[in-house]
């Protein structure tokens, strides 16, 4: 486990299933003592069902959550290179994340962190695999921040 950042920025492609996710769960873990957010490369869907169903099981609220991409968190005034850590989630994220990481000292972490959208037949599997996603980002919030 590494030093406690300050600030951590969650990234995905559309900030809509795994950011969101371990935003919620980060801030459920760590409550104030870290500024924690998320983004996405683009904002072109809202947080998705099956991500705010699994995340209320474990107590972690999500519907409220507004889905925002890097751009639009520049145009509303946040200092992205302001962060002490970015966690990609997403090979996309990455590469925005590394082009930020350029121009600021900010550490840039990737977590391969499986993509639960379009996997399953059914409701119940589909939750399945929204759990698992859920699940892995946990585990690796845990090991990461303790």
């Amino acid at each position: 486990m590494g030093d406690l950042p300050q600030s951590v920025l969650f990234c995905c492609d559309h900030n809509a299933v795994r950011s969101p996710m371990a935003e919620g769960l980060m801030k459920q873990l760590h409550g104030m003592d870290i500024y924690v957010q998320s983004a996405g490369v683009k904002n072109d869907i809202d947080v998705d069902g099956f991500a705010i169903a699994v995340c209320k099981e474990i107590g972690v609220e999500l519907s409220r959550h507004r889905t925002r991409s890097f751009d639009e968190m520049r145009q509303w005034g946040d200092d992205l290179e302001g962060f002490d850590l970015i966690v990609a989630l997403s090979p996309a994220s990455q590469r925005q994340a590394l082009e930020l990481a350029r121009h600021a000292h900010i550490d840039v972490e990737y977590w391969p962190i499986m993509d639960p959208t379009g996997l399953g037949e059914g409701r119940e599997q589909k939750l399945g695999s929204y759990r698992m996603t859920r699940d892995q980002i946990l585990k690796r919030l845990k090991e990461r921040f303790g």
